[in-house]
């Protein structure tokens, strides 16, 4: 799965930013997603630590570098970045070591579903009795973004999944090229989930997704941006990362979160197998508790466009306007009720879904 991500300007970070004191040695070293972490969160870290260590931020252009970065073993590292995606694989390769969330402060103030998902067994499944295996830095969601202008001469604007299936937007969208998620949203159109592990239960899916089928333009998981500005579709379904602010004005383009539910993603600090147990590098713990602290969470959602887990449990009257009037980055709690994470299933129920896929996408499209 890939994500793209849009820099923000001089507020994220650029290689070398904060590697100080080269002729030092670097006290701690973290390779993260680019643009993922603001400057100045770094900056007040550092102003927190008494002895100012000299610390690495090393950025990387797609998470699924991050993720071979962990599968090369280095043992210079001592915190990486990692797409929830990649959370089990990691876990059964033995590419990671469980870390303590005892010493985190800020631990209990992540909603419970956060804290579910990292507790897992050492075949990276969830279990409650499990280790934490990652620390939830900021989090986003599946999203609908459509240009105003041709939606405003269809007398209507898209508010759920259902809407898709409308015939007047035949041919006029796009849907991510992933079957988690596309099946996925007509699972949570009919009322079921996106986790659900037998997909014969759901007896309409097969035909829900060969309409939906006859509907789109086109499959895209990378460049669906392009096409929606420049007006070959009217809509598309991606991540809300894609859809910055500024993306938005310059090109007539709004964004809803879909009513039913949608699926969410987090990003990930995890600990390399290959480096010294957590223990003996305090800063690893200070950092990650650094990042859950409100004042912070705030600066980093408002600074991103992603939220940090801890906003959702923090009472809206104490965010800043931009962020609690922000459907991306504050949703309606009945929303996020109904959201989920895509999590681990049996390969039995992978081999489902790419039997249906393969099915319905060699039916020509427009049929």
């Amino acid at each position: 799965m890939k994500r793209r991500n849009f820099l923000l300007g001089t507020s994220a970070i650029t290689l070398g930013s904060i590697a100080v004191g080269c002729r030092q040695k670097t006290a701690f070293r973290i390779e993260l997603l680019k643009g993922s972490v603001p400057v100045q969160m770094v900056s007040k870290f550092r102003q927190g630590l008494l002895d100012r260590p000299v610390i690495d931020f090393v950025p990387q252009p797609q998470l699924k570098d991050l993720y071979g970065l962990l599968q090369q073993n280095s043992a210079t590292t001592d915190l990486v970045m990692l797409g929830d995606f990649w959370l089990s694989a990691a876990i059964q390769q033995k590419l990671l070591q469980p870390l303590d969330a005892s010493v985190w402060q800020h631990w209990n103030q992540l909603p419970q579903q956060w804290q579910a998902l990292v507790t897992r067994n050492s075949q990276g499944q969830l279990d409650p009795q499990g280790q934490v295996w990652a620390a939830p830095y900021r989090w986003g969601m599946t999203v609908i973004a459509y240009r105003v202008d041709q939606f405003k001469s269809l007398g209507w604007t898209p508010k759920d999944w259902g809407d898709l299936w409308r015939e007047d937007i035949r041919h006029r969208f796009s849907v991510l090229d992933h079957p988690r998620e596309t099946i996925g949203l007509i699972l949570k159109k009919l009322g079921s989930s996106y986790n659900i592990k037998n997909l014969e239960r759901v007896l309409s899916l097969e035909e829900e997704l060969r309409q939906l089928h006859r509907n789109v333009k086109l499959y895209d998981s990378n460049t669906y941006l392009k096409p929606l500005i420049t007006g070959d579709t009217w809509l598309a379904v991606g991540w809300s990362t894609d859809f910055p602010e500024k993306i938005r004005r310059q090109h007539n383009l709004a964004v809803v979160v879909p009513a039913s539910g949608t699926s969410l993603w987090t990003d990930l600090w995890v600990r390399p197998a290959s480096t010294k147990p957590v223990s003996e590098v305090p800063l690893t713990q200070q950092w990650i508790d650094f990042c859950w602290q409100p004042e912070i969470a705030t600066q980093m959602s408002l600074l991103t466009g992603t939220t940090s887990p801890i906003v959702p449990q923090m009472n809206p009257n104490e965010l800043p306007e931009a962020l609690r009037n922000n459907p991306l980055l504050f949703p309606k709690a009945e929303i996020l009720d109904q959201s989920e994470f895509l999590l681990p299933l049996p390969e039995s129920t992978l081999e489902q879904y790419r039997s249906l896929w393969t099915k319905i996408r060699t039916e020509t499209v427009g049929s």
